[in-house]
């Protein structure tokens, strides 16, 4: 019963900057992990940026120093600041969240997807 809804997603010119958020509601009694991946037409699905608990924060190396993640546990909510965008971050990005409802173990959702595409 949970679900994750991503927004934020659009079209930007190299250089510019997008916000995603990905807000989790349903049944959760705790946020195990929760952060972004992304697939582009022809490659495989890549993970981007993630929070977990308690490691940690950790970026792919081509997002490092460009996208910020951040996540408010008391909305289920996870930021990506994106900044400098470049056309090779053009793909479909996913929400993806590992929560804990308290009963059983660790589950692992993802959302739709929401489409970020930077022209040269």
């Amino acid at each position: 019963q949970v679900q994750l809804v991503e927004s934020g997603g659009g079209l930007v010119q190299a250089g510019g900057s997008l916000r995603l958020s990905c807000a989790a509601s349903g049944s959760i009694f705790s946020i195990v992990a929760m952060g972004w991946y992304r697939q582009a037409p022809g490659k495989q699905r890549e993970l981007v940026a993630v929070t977990t608990t308690p490691t940690g924060t950790h970026y792919a190396d081509s997002v490092k120093g460009r996208f910020t993640i951040s996540r408010d546990n008391a909305k289920n909510t996870v930021l990506l600041q994106m900044n400098n965008l470049k056309p090779e971050d053009t793909a479909l990005y996913y929400c993806n969240a590992e929560l804990d409802s308290g009963v059983g173990p660790y589950r692992d959702y993802w959302g739709q997807g929401t489409q970020v595409t930077v022209s040269s």
